[in-house]
């Protein structure tokens, strides 16, 4: 075929991906057909467009993902998380909320074992949407609460947003990590305010004695020592996150399944082959989006992207974040987010140099933005697996979750102004991930 200008073969692309997104075609499929069509229009060959498709999961960042995953499917077919959500029913059950309560305590809890929002709907709806609705929780409520707490996995360690974006990005993963801490709080403590004050007010419950919660604490003591294995180790140095994940997995394995529930041990390899499955989404995903990034960047999409938030943003840091978080709640709408970190990782880059930005710091930014996307019209993903796990209509639940986006506004706001509370943990505990460098005095480290 004829060669068109790159403006067209871009709408083409994006026309093309859009309208099969909205036909139900996987993302993954839809990516993959823009690619191809937008190929016939270059002199690239699709054999070269294939050779894109296996470099964009080749990296061994990625490899930390099959295992965070792994971790969070041994979790919860061995239903070891119920221990976890007795501990939650002890520590927060008596407050007003009750139930809605220890759902957002339990979510914050599990996310630091799963790293997968879609993990967290799944268990969070398994194990407190009856409860619940027994106790009277209309079903809207609760799918638009599971919903949002389900989005704190995307931002606490092990996030495989993040692992994602250190990746792609080349930021430090552990920084992501730590960074993500602040913002993942501000949105489980905002829930839990959101619940107190403006959602029902559920069973009332006798605070429990200090004998029971240290009974709680000591039944859920083995499993949460997953998240400090698994955080522990990256930001010591000891592992990687890949092997922080195997050797997460073989803590699961030789300790906590034979002294919490052995008779699991013989289902380990169905869960082996599910984890696989499910693993299976996200590198499609990801390799379909490196190949359509790639091409966006061969018609220069990016710089023309980048060089209409220049225009409107110039190098003023905070406009740039705004700008760009204006582009990904966007974005999020329609494209989930670990594609849109692939396609749109050269105009993050781009911009993160123009603004002088730390990286960190901008991924941070950028992964609370799409996680906020993960519960709005008319992908949501998070939303609609809570929708569909309740039983109760989308465009229902989404009215519900409606006043919980101004707890998303404020954390994405927070996290632009206020970057040094963002940066804080990275600088204290791991300096090297922000860019801070040792002074020559051989004490201390000088941060930029």
């Amino acid at each position: 075929m004829g060669v068109l200008p790159n403006s067209v073969i871009l709408s083409i692309m994006t026309v093309l991906f859009l309208t099969l997104g909205y036909l139900g075609v996987p993302v993954a499929f839809a990516l993959i057909a823009g690619v191809v069509v937008g190929t016939m229009f270059t002199p690239i060959t699709l054999q070269s467009m294939m050779g894109q498709l296996f470099n964009g999961i080749d990296s061994e960042a990625l490899m930390a993902i099959p295992f965070f995953l792994l971790v969070g499917e041994l979790m919860t077919s061995a239903n070891v998380v119920i221990r976890i959500a007795d501990l939650s029913q002890a520590l927060v059950g008596h407050i007003r909320g009750g139930l809605a309560q220890v759902t957002t305590v339990f979510s914050m809890f599990f996310s630091g074992m799963s790293g997968s929002s879609s993990a967290d709907v799944a268990v969070l709806s398994r194990t407190m949407a009856q409860p619940m609705a027994r106790e009277g929780y209309r079903p809207e409520f609760v799918a638009a609460l599971i919903a949002a707490a389900s989005t704190i996995a995307a931002l606490v360690p092990p996030s495989i947003m993040a692992v994602v974006y250190g990746a792609i990005g080349n930021v430090s993963i552990a920084g992501l990590f730590l960074g993500g801490i602040v913002p993942g709080l501000m949105i489980g403590i905002g829930l839990m305010l959101y619940c107190y004050f403006f959602g029902p007010a559920g069973m009332r419950r006798p605070r429990s004695s200090l004998g029971h919660l240290s009974e709680a604490a000591r039944a859920a003591a083995l499993p949460l020592m997953i998240p400090i294995i698994l955080l522990g180790g990256i930001l010591t140095g000891w592992f990687t996150p890949t092997e922080a994940g195997v050797i997460a997995i073989t803590y699961i394995l030789v300790i906590v399944l034979p002294f919490l529930n052995p008779g699991h041990l013989r289902l380990v390899p169905r869960d082996l082959v599910q984890a696989g499955l499910i693993y299976s989404l996200p590198l499609i995903t990801i390799a379909a989006a490196s190949a359509f990034g790639w091409l966006l960047a061969y018609l220069r999409g990016p710089i023309v992207v980048a060089g209409w938030i220049s225009d409107f943003a110039g190098t003023d840091p905070r406009r740039i974040m705004f700008a760009l978080v204006l582009v990904f709640v966007i974005v999020g709408d329609f494209i989930e987010p670990i594609p849109a970190i692939i396609i749109f990782m050269p105009v993050v880059t781009v911009l993160t140099e123009a603004g002088n930005i730390n990286g960190v710091h901008m991924g941070v930014v950028l992964i609370v933005t799409l996680a906020f996307g993960l519960i709005t019209p008319p992908y949501g993903l998070a939303l609609l697996m809570a929708s569909k796990f309740i039983g109760v209509r989308f465009a229902t639940a989404l009215r519900a979750s409606l006043p919980i986006y101004l707890i998303f506004f404020a954390t994405i706001a927070f996290t632009i102004f206020f970057p040094d509370a963002v940066l804080f943990l990275p600088k204290l505990v791991f300096p090297e991930s922000v860019g801070c460098f040792k002074a020559p005095g051989g004490t201390g480290y000088i941060c930029p």
